[in-house]
């Protein structure tokens, strides 16, 4: 074994024993305090091995490419959270901001950094290499190891589907691309999948488990696109020329998705809604859509007549409203299908009221209804 990879051989041991003693000793390394570790980690590492400045030849062809992946992924992502629902984010505030975003920021950039200082003392060995996959995969789960009920194995579980097969996935492919195109791409992408999810307002909501599928298809995907565009030959200035118009065909799609998320998520005054049955024929057939537009608390607004949407037993209702009730300054409504041949047997409190129909999309909502009833 080479002096340069006995070197490499023994720190990747010793900062393994730290972390593992993190995880299920000590548990002392939080954001912050990780981002210390890894600068320290990085000056002891670059005093011992010194540093190899990045001058990969394609890097803005890569970031160009991975812009054109994400731009499609976040397309389709957003469109799958038509169906599924949509989260609010709470994290755009001093708090979340100071407490999550900020440290993610650093963390990623000095991760990337130091796994391409590691890498590129690997020269190419497929031991070292692999060892320093393994390293950063420890370093990215350091934190979930310590909370994990050994006894429980619903807990390993879901330890395993959500957080280690996504690390593991992700190390892979991110020193994949390090090792072919340097940190800059891996940067430009990590800081784009790990943060959305903290800085977008609003954000799908498929489940831990649909996420963890994504999380472990993702960085594979990268992966392989990195690999193609190494096999490909090409004219850097046709081929970037190209990638430019790719990319300028996807706002065009990324402004319906917009459109589509405003009125499907739920969070904006006008909110669009799939019928998924016939109890509103014929003024509202199933597979139409319907917009609503919210009363925000404004009942003294409604009238007999209208056409409402409302929570119910978890699901959304569009009937009309046939009486309304007012107790001690408290709202009652009563609601009945039109085509329906009674009024509907419940009771209408103002907080489950989302708001007025006034406008439908012949048609527009069978892909949501047939999904839905999948």
């Amino acid at each position: 074994m080479k002096r340069g990879y006995r070197r490499l051989l023994i720190f990747s041991i010793i900062m393994f024993v730290l972390l593992l003693l993190n995880s299920f000793s000590f548990n002392i390394l939080s954001r912050y305090k990780m981002i210390i570790f890894l600068l320290i980690t990085m000056f002891i590492f670059k005093q011992i091995f010194g540093y190899e400045k990045d001058k990969h030849r394609y890097i803005k062809d890569v970031i160009l490419d991975i812009a054109i992946f994400l731009f499609t992924f976040f397309i389709l992502y957003y469109l799958l959270g038509i169906i599924v629902g949509f989260t609010r984010t709470n994290f755009l505030v001093p708090e979340g901001i100071i407490k999550f975003i900020i440290p993610a920021i650093f963390y990623i950039i000095l991760r990337e950094v130091f796994r391409y200082m590691m890498l590129c003392k690997a020269e190419g060995s497929k031991i070292a290499i692999i060892i320093v996959v393994l390293l950063f995969i420890l370093l990215d789960i350091t934190t979930q190891i310590h909370t994990i009920n050994y006894a429980s194995n619903i807990t390993i579980f879901k330890f395993i589907a959500l957080t280690l097969l996504p690390a593991i996935s992700s190390n892979v492919a991110l020193s994949y691309v390090v090792t072919k195109v340097g940190y800059k791409p891996a940067i430009f992408y990590s800081l784009i999948v790990e943060l959305f999810r903290f800085v977008l307002p609003i954000v799908p909501a498929p489940g831990e488990y649909i996420i963890s599928v994504i999380d472990f298809t993702l960085p594979a995907i990268l992966a392989y696109r990195i690999y193609t565009f190494f096999k490909k030959d090409r004219d850097e200035d046709v081929e970037r020329e190209y990638n430019k118009k790719h990319l300028m065909t996807l706002i065009g799609p990324t402004i319906i998705t917009v459109v589509l998320v405003y009125f499907t998520s739920g969070y904006f005054h006008y909110h669009a809604v799939a019928i998924a049955s016939g109890s509103m024929h014929p003024k509202i057939k199933k597979g139409d859509a319907v917009i609503i537009e919210k009363i925000d608390k404004q009942y003294e607004l409604l009238e007999v007549g209208q056409v409402i949407a409302y929570k119910h037993e978890g699901r959304i209702i569009v009937h009309r409203l046939v009486d309304i009730v007012k107790d001690k300054n408290e709202y009652y409504f009563y609601t009945k299908g039109d085509a329906n041949n009674e009024m509907d047997n419940f009771m209408i409190e103002a907080k489950d009221v989302i708001g007025v129909v006034n406008h439908k999309i012949p048609c527009i909502g069978w892909p949501t209804v047939l999904l839905n009833e999948l």
